[in-house]
């Protein structure tokens, strides 16, 4: 076997005269998918894959579907016979564009072998000899300079029995470590700092080694955590020498992984003789290396050589360089990737300090990895859109900073004093603020989509499409009608009711949720009392300073909203009484303490309904039952009186009769869910579940510890604000239990109850990424439903219209709307940047405006 090196992402060239075999490599060794074949697209244009007049169309095609190809991290490989110098040219440019390796396979194949195959092939037979003989000639003038020519790799294979020999053997890409988990503690610019350093590891957890000189030679860290140095270790500061010995010893022992500086970069081309400028630090590097060995500062030297850009971690979802790195080079190769991670990018401009103004990239950044950096130095560590940047200046008297990975964590020690004088003060550089920046219509819309749709991933249910139509008009609500969009984090989903029940009468019974939760494989659920209010979600800091550094918000402990983001209480004043009151009993139930937060997140019902909808009360059922009281009564004595004069009406005036009683029976139901309210009296707040606190969310929890959580807040309320969701455990494979589940809806239904909700008792424990089970279904009593499909519906013929209602489209939306509730918590939890945390927030509305029967 003859193994064939080339990267796991490149444009691999093939080169060969025609008949060499080279398509039949390629369909061996690779996809079909991953072949881009000349005669392939000479076909695509011309119907004839041998029309030589349609090369140029065609190679043009080639080109573009290679670099859509390449721009997506797609190996690549070109079957064309690429034997001149110029058709090369425009491949090696066109890996150059997207920063991967080109590699030649040249099939090097005799003549006499080339022309045989072509006569056998009956659309080939024809061809001259001469040309073999030209391509030939062309191939062997090249050999000598494909190197030159900028292939990163040229494997030469040298006739028939070589080629058919030939094993393809992928090369990791030397920044490729995706298959290193973590847990990882990141570190920032250390620049000679070797006290400081070792006091951030020890903070960390890791056990410094020492040699017998005493210096630092290892750190062991804890449970497995391994070290990431950004760059920089170098310059500036009191011990270079210290720092490096440290961490080469912790790369060497495999406790650290580490990406190279600039200050590395240049330290390395003065350490080879290479004319340099001493300065920025270099020069008290120099001296201090002058202190020690040559084969130190051998070590060093093949240290920083063997330094990579930049590091593909966890997956992919960790990039860590030196100063940064858009989303289009992560775990590229080219001298721009390589340029970029070391020095990042400049506008041109210079600063008031004559330093180069940075380009702003970290704000553009819209990328799924985490991109940790330093080189650029800032007052502290702060989170710009998935990007945060560690140098918080130590060198100059500021902080060493390292991010616990998954975490999230930062840890700091500070420096122990300035050890060299900056040229520019601290200050933030970061565009965009400390949490990024909001939504804007470049994060809802995409451009090359001619339909305007938004694909939203999600870790639960993949990927969630949002309609272009609802799109933009889901985001005017937001940014028009929302509350301060740094407090909406979170839209609850809708809930799609039970299968329809045929239970003489009823439209809805608990008998179907809990056939379907059993047919669904889960047993145990729990029955939460449907309020008859309408759906809140409440934020509430502990005070002022929690809100600020939580949320940026300077004004407000925190929100109440509605299910489409709107304020729910009329004035800011009011709401901060409504968060006083809650937080009051956060306080006294001790949960401040117990989840270890300073905020928390509530899903509840707000009572009465007509705090919210008084205006749909007022125009649409208030109207209808005015106008049904009103008629039908005079209808009735009409009938009545035609009765007394010997007209037949009997069958009319006892379907008015019926109508008449239906139209009591409706406006008594809308009545039960509305009272008065003055301010915060008579409102009343029923939390079922904590969603989320700083750094945390507790959607793994099951709903009994939700409930159990909510009844302490109930308990510990003293202004009569929060009410208590009342709840039975049933499970749907014990046919007692079910039965106790039906009567306890129906005792609910009878004393003038909404229904209730029928949940998984596990919560998400009990459903998995990917899960079809739906979260939660709803059960609605009869009077309930008259509410909503008009006083006549429980009328036999109208059931019977009734029971045909389709709730496919509103289950597969409240499946989307859980999951994107899901992410925007989870989003929300890691600290990642609003415009994240709103994206699946946005999504929850325009889904929202798709097309489902409302009533369901």
């Amino acid at each position: 076997m003859n193994p064939v090196a080339i990267p796991d992402l490149c444009l691999v060239v093939l080169v060969g005269t025609t008949g060499s075999g080279k398509s039949t490599f390629a369909r061996t060794h690779f996809r079909h998918t991953q072949v881009l074949s000349s005669d392939f697209f000479r076909g695509m244009v011309a119907d004839d894959e041998n029309d030589q007049a349609a090369s140029k169309d065609a190679f043009e095609l080639l080109h573009h579907v290679a670099g859509k190809r390449l721009a997506a991290g797609r190996l690549t490989v070109v079957d064309a016979t690429n034997v001149q110098q110029g058709a090369r040219a425009q491949l090696v440019q066109l890996a150059r564009e997207h920063d991967v390796l080109p590699v030649a396979i040249v099939l090097d194949v005799p003549e006499q072998t080339c022309f045989e195959r072509n006569a056998e092939r009956p659309d080939r037979a024809h061809l001259p000899r001469n040309v073999i003989t030209r391509q030939r000639k062309d191939m062997t003038r090249s050999l000598r300079h494909l190197q030159r020519e900028g292939f990163r790799k040229v494997h030469h294979l040298r006739g028939v029995a070589e080629i058919d020999d030939a094993v393809i053997a992928y090369e990791k890409r030397y920044n490729d470590l995706r298959h290193l988990a973590g847990p990882f503690d990141v570190v920032g610019d250390i620049h000679g700092c070797r006290a400081e350093l070792e006091a951030l590891l020890g903070r960390l957890g890791y056990e410094v080694v020492r040699d017998d000189a005493g210096r630092p030679v290892d750190a062991v860290p804890p449970d497995g955590r391994t070290a990431v140095f950004v760059g920089d270790l170098v310059d500036r500061g009191p011990d270079t020498p210290g720092v490096l010995r440290l961490v080469m010893g912790m790369v060497r022992a495999g406790h650290a992984v580490c990406v190279p500086g600039n200050h590395e970069n240049k330290l390395l081309r003065a350490l080879k003789g290479r004319k340099v400028s001493v300065t920025h630090g270099l020069k008290e590097s120099l001296e201090q290396l002058e202190g020690e060995s040559d084969e130190f500062r051998s070590e060093v030297a093949e240290f920083c050589e063997g330094l990579v850009s930049h590091y593909l971690l966890d997956e992919g979802r960790l990039v860590v360089s030196h100063a940064g790195l858009p989303e289009k080079y992560h775990g590229r190769t080219s001298g721009r990737v390589r340029s970029f991670a070391l020095y990042g990018d400049t506008t041109g401009e210079t600063d008031e300090y004559g330093l180069p103004v940075r380009y702003p990239w970290a704000e553009e950044y819209r990328g799924r990895a985490m991109v940790v950096y330093g080189h650029t130095p800032m007052p502290r560590a702060e989170w710009v859109n998935n990007t945060i940047c560690l140098d918080t200046g130590c060198v100059f008297g500021g902080e060493l900073t390292a991010l616990r990975y998954p975490e999230r964590e930062l840890v700091a020690v500070p420096a122990e004093r300035v050890w060299y004088e900056p040229v520019r003060p601290l200050k933030s550089e970061a565009p965009g603020g400390r949490d990024g920046r909001p939504l804007d219509l470049a994060d809802v819309l995409v451009p090359d989509d001619p339909m305007g749709r938004r694909v939203v991933e999600t870790e639960t249910a993949g990927r969630v499409m949002v309609r272009g139509e609802n799109a933009a008009a889901a985001l005017e609500i937001m940014s028009r009608f929302a509350i301060d969009p740094k407090w909406l984090v979170y839209l609850p989903p809708t809930m799609a009711p039970c299968a329809t029940s045929d239970v003489p009468g009823l439209l809805e019974h608990p008998a179907k949720a809990f056939e379907q939760y059993r047919a669904d494989g889960v047993a145990g659920v729990v029955c939460e009392e449907k309020h008859m209010g309408s759906r809140a979600v409440a934020l509430v800091c502990r005070d002022n300073d929690a809100a600020k550094s939580a949320f940026g918000v300077n004004e407000g402990t925190g929100a109440l909203w509605t299910r489409t983001g709107r304020s729910f209480l009329a004035t800011p004043e009011l709401t901060e009484d409504f968060l006083a009151r809650l937080r009051a009993a956060v306080d006294a139930a001790g949960l401040w303490e117990e989840l270890d937060t300073d905020w928390l997140l509530l899903d509840a019902e707000l009572m009465p309904w007509s705090a919210k909808a008084v205006e749909l009360l007022r125009r649409q059922y208030a109207a209808v039952g005015a106008a049904a009281t009103a008629a039908l009564p005079e209808a009735a004595g009409a009938l009545a009186r035609a009765a007394a004069r010997g007209v037949d009406v009997a069958d009319l005036a006892v379907a008015t009769g019926r109508r008449e009683a239906n139209a009591r029976a409706f406006t008594e139901a809308y009545g039960r869910y509305c009272w008065p309210v003055d301010g915060l009296d008579g409102l009343r707040f029923a939390p079922f579940q904590v969603l989320a606190a700083r750094g945390k969310e507790f959607t793994g929890q099951g709903h009994d510890w939700h409930l159990a959580m909510a009844d302490r807040l109930v308990a510990a309320d003293a202004s009569g604000l929060l009410a208590p969701t009342a709840r039975l455990v049933v499970d749907v494979t014990d046919d007692e239990q079910v039965a106790a589940g039906v009567a306890w809806w129906e005792e609910l239904t009878a004393a003038g109850g909404e229904g209730m909700v029928v949940k998984p008792l596990a919560g998400e424990a009990a459903r998995g990424a990917g899960s079809r089970v739906q979260p939660g279904v709803k059960v609605r009593g009869a009077e309930y439903l008259r509410i909503i499909y008009g006083p006549d519906y429980g009328e036999p013929h109208h059931l019977d219209r009734l029971r045909g209602r389709h709730l496919g489209h509103k289950r597969s939306l409240a499946l989307r709307e859980h999951a994107l509730g899901l992410e925007s918590l989870g989003r929300l939890s890691r600290g990642e940047a609003l415009w994240r945390v709103h994206e699946p927030v946005f999504a929850v509305l325009a889904l929202e405006s798709e097309p489902v029967d409302p009533r369901l």
